[in-house]
């Protein structure tokens, strides 16, 4: 059996397959993230029953970061300086016990959801993709050629310092930065602004609605202008609010319609801007394709232990 492992914020999803067929899900299970301790025990039991003398074939991880992807790092798999209380400087590969020698491939949970629904989902046809969340955190990942453009670190597109809206002057809620994407964005800053969180805005919510679109607009110009993909899939639960998509789809023609007049873009309609097809499975999905390649094509990143 292979392994998939899609660590977050606030939920940890878990699932096996056959190696034969990592897109069939033998079985999946969902933790709630607490504290290292508690949450990666959770991990190891739902994962023993399918381990094959305390063995994996091979074993996909798609964590939450900042967290060490570089398989030539002394602290691979580490989870480094993150604002989850309690997670600071997790050897994550370690916590979940896996048996010395088991094929290890690792990237972060964005990274991971653009790898599922690029292979299984919304990202079908196209060879170039970037996945955007915007939830608990904001980041992105990046496909080019249908791998992570890089196994050697990550982006951190969270964290850009963007242009405020001539109407905001929220402090923002980072614990680096204050005012960067994510301070201003994330489900956490939109609960701090408003006093109550993006599911119960009631009267609020247009205004919530244009400076959310504002800025989440930015972000995905940022990366139609320095990456250039084919297709951006944007998730998370922040975007999952009514009217917010078409909202940001706006923005982001109106941002740089006149830069890429001929980009698919200046079409809200066009398909350059989709939701998820996977749903909650598009990070899992994503890991358990990374354990089948490392078999399919015999490339061991790293073992456990």
């Amino acid at each position: 059996m292979i392994a998939g492992i899609e660590t977050g914020g606030t939920k940890v999803i878990c699932a096996v397959a056959d190696p034969q067929d990592p897109g069939i899900l033998v079985d999946q299970a969902r933790i709630d993230t607490t504290s290292p301790a508690r949450t990666l025990a959770a991990v190891r039991d739902f994962l023993a029953p399918y381990a094959a003398g305390g063995r994996f074939d091979a074993v996909g991880i798609a964590s939450f970061g900042p967290v060490e992807v570089d398989a030539a790092s002394p602290r691979f798999g580490w989870i480094t300086s993150t604002p989850k209380p309690g997670w600071r400087d997790t050897d994550l590969v370690a916590g979940l016990g896996l048996a010395p020698g088991t094929p290890v491939r690792l990237v972060t949970d964005v990274t991971g959801a653009a790898l599922g629904e690029h292979r299984f989902g919304a990202g079908r046809g196209v060879s170039d993709l970037a996945y955007v969340t915007v939830g608990t955190g904001v980041g992105a990942g990046i496909v080019v050629d249908g791998a992570p453009f890089t196994l050697r670190s990550h982006p951190e597109l969270g964290h850009l310092i963007i242009r405020r809206h001539a109407d905001d002057s929220f402090a923002g809620v980072c614990p680096f930065h204050g005012d960067c994407l994510e301070g201003l964005t994330s489900g956490p800053s939109i609960t701090a602004r408003w006093g109550r969180p993006g599911t119960d805005l009631g009267p609020l919510h247009q205004d919530a609605l244009t400076l959310s679109a504002y800025y989440i607009a930015q972000l995905l110009a940022t990366i139609t202008y320095a990456v250039a993909p084919q297709r951006i899939v944007v998730g998370g639960g922040v975007l999952k609010t009514a009217g917010l998509l078409d909202a940001v789809r706006e923005q982001l023609a109106l941002l740089v319609g006149g830069a890429l007049a001929e980009h698919p873009l200046t079409d809200p309609g066009s398909g350059y801007i989709v939701r998820p097809a996977l749903g909650d499975e598009s990070g899992v999905r994503g890991a358990l394709s990374l354990a089948g390649d490392a078999l399919s094509l015999g490339a061991v990143l790293a073992t456990a232990g």
